[in-house]
């Protein structure tokens, strides 16, 4: 099969997400043809079968802001028609799903099928704003197959934009090969103390993150139990955290690293992680730290319930319970065979779940409906 998958480069978990799978379906034989702005960061070697294209946007003075919507449009209707894809794959259904189905009309000498994957921020904050409710509507309708990472985004989803539409719901996965527990003793004497847990968050710094919630349940838990916190990102939210730290007196307690491409490595030194967001769609970052072996401590919100196991893999509570959040982090990092349980069911759950090759065949036979349904 010959595959466009159209989607963000950047840290981003849609990207990730994109790029693996991308990678994945190569491994399987597929043609994939990545299609950007840049190249996914993920995608930083040689793989066979991969291509990526760029997308040129042109630098116009007629132009206020540059046209990327377009660009990417005139891009994979170029990519498609000299690839002779069979189908594109794109992430986000503002601005890709918008820019495939225009770039459908290109494609003169065959029809193009467009499959839109539904990540969460494209219906859950762009498809809230009015100027962008109609088009994310038609662009969730004309695609021939929509995807939701989770049961919580499909719902929402077909509430917000009253559709019909059927949505299947495929999961998020990660590379088990690649996240599991590392043994890395150096790295954690490099930001803790012998005897210390080390709590981690990792996240684009945005409100829906609630750092300030991290930073209190931390605060919390290391008046009972010493320990060091590790904040992996960056955003808009830093410069606040950075003063809610000082203000607290934890400036020596607390790590800023900035956005790291890999994190397995920090995941494994780390004891526990805290995800308290307002709403995660999905929640990747609980299941790279339960692949990992560290029992998460989040939010009862979005699509977190069905990644993590209440009491077996971490604890959920309401969004904004900072005591109770810190209450059961203290639980599990007090009592070394509670924490290695909930680690171990971590690492299983993670496997028997999530497994890359379970969700590749799920995107695989998504790719086929659609194939087959066009054949006369």
């Amino acid at each position: 099969m010959r595959i466009g998958i159209v989607c963000y480069p950047t840290y981003g978990g849609s990207g990730v997400v994109a790029t693996e799978l991308g990678k994945a379906l190569a491994q399987k034989g597929h043609e994939i043809h990545f299609i950007s702005y840049d190249r996914p960061f993920k995608l930083d070697m040689f793989h066979d079968n991969i291509f990526y294209h760029e997308v040129e946007v042109l630098d116009y003075p007629l132009f206020k802001f540059p046209p990327y919507m377009i660009a990417l449009a005139s891009k994979i209707g170029e990519v498609a028609r000299w690839a002779n894809l069979d189908l594109v794959h794109v992430h986000y259904a503002i601005p890709h799903a918008v820019s495939a189905l225009l770039a459908r009309k290109l494609v003169t000498n065959k029809y193009l099928p467009v499959v839109t994957t539904l990540h969460g921020t494209d219906i859950t904050v762009v498809g809230h704003e009015p100027q962008f409710f109609d088009i994310t509507k038609m662009s969730i309708e004309e695609s021939d197959a929509v995807t939701a990472v989770s049961n919580s985004l499909k719902t929402e989803t077909i509430e917000l934009f009253n559709i019909s539409k059927e949505i299947e719901v495929i999961y998020n996965f990660i590379d088990l090969e690649q996240y599991r527990r590392l043994a890395v003793p150096g790295l954690k004497l490099k930001y803790s103390e012998p005897g210390e847990k080390i709590l981690i968050h990792i996240s684009n710094f945005r409100a829906v993150k609630r750092l300030k919630d991290v930073i209190d349940i931390f605060a919390q838990v290391n008046k009972k139990i010493p320990g060091r916190l590790l904040m992996v990102g960056d955003g808009p939210e830093t410069q606040a955290a950075h003063k809610q730290v000082m203000t607290l007196g934890l400036g020596d307690r607390v790590h800023f690293l900035g956005k790291q491409e890999q994190v397995v490595e920090l995941l494994s030194i780390s004891d526990l992680c805290l995800l308290p967001s307002e709403k995660e769609s999905f929640g990747l970052v609980a299941l790279e730290a339960m692949a990992c072996g560290v029992p998460v401590v989040a939010s009862l919100e979005g699509g977190l319930p069905e990644v993590l196991k209440e009491g077996v893999t971490g604890f959920m509570l309401p969004v904004g319970e900072v005591e109770l959040m810190a209450l059961k982090a203290v639980e599990v990092l007090s009592s070394p065979e509670r924490w290695g349980e909930m680690s171990e069911n971590a690492q299983k759950h993670a496997n028997d779940a999530f497994r890359m090759e379970k969700i590749r065949q799920q995107y695989e036979d998504i790719y086929m409906k659609v194939l087959l349904s066009q054949q006369p």
